[in-house]
């Protein structure tokens, strides 16, 4: 259980990072660029789904070092168009059909894909004893 908490708690902080790439990219796009919110989202979350890799394989997941990186990344970045689904869904939903700013909505859009995003990757990438 001590082991979960503290992979929990180095998630939350990868996951924090991440969030702030992925806003500040989004932010940056749409305000400064004139990109529409739904393409500068995606964009941004692609961004930072290469450097969440980097770190959960790093920092926070156990991986095998013997698994072949290559197919591991690419289910990783699989189960990230998932997480981006549900991401531009929530997006779409929270501006389009709620009228709230993305500005707040891409908040809870994370909440939500992050919380998917622990429980896919914990599952499918960390090494199985």
């Amino acid at each position: 259980m001590k082991k979960l908490i503290e992979q929990i708690i180095k998630f939350g902080f990868v996951g924090f990072l991440c969030f702030f790439i992925d806003y500040g990219i989004m932010v940056f796009l749409t305000e400064v660029v004139g990109i529409i919110y739904l393409v500068s989202s995606g964009i941004s979350f692609t961004v930072s789904v290469v450097v969440n890799y980097l770190l959960s394989v790093t920092f926070v997941f156990e991986t095998d070092k013997n698994k072949n990186k290559i197919k591991e990344f690419i289910i990783f970045v699989f189960l990230s168009v998932i997480g981006l689904g549900i991401n531009q869904a929530c997006m779409w939903f929270g501006v389009e059909i709620l009228g709230i700013t993305y500005l707040i909505v891409k908040i809870g859009a994370t909440a939500v894909v992050m919380v998917y995003n622990f429980i896919s990757r914990k599952l499918v990438i960390e090494k199985k004893d």
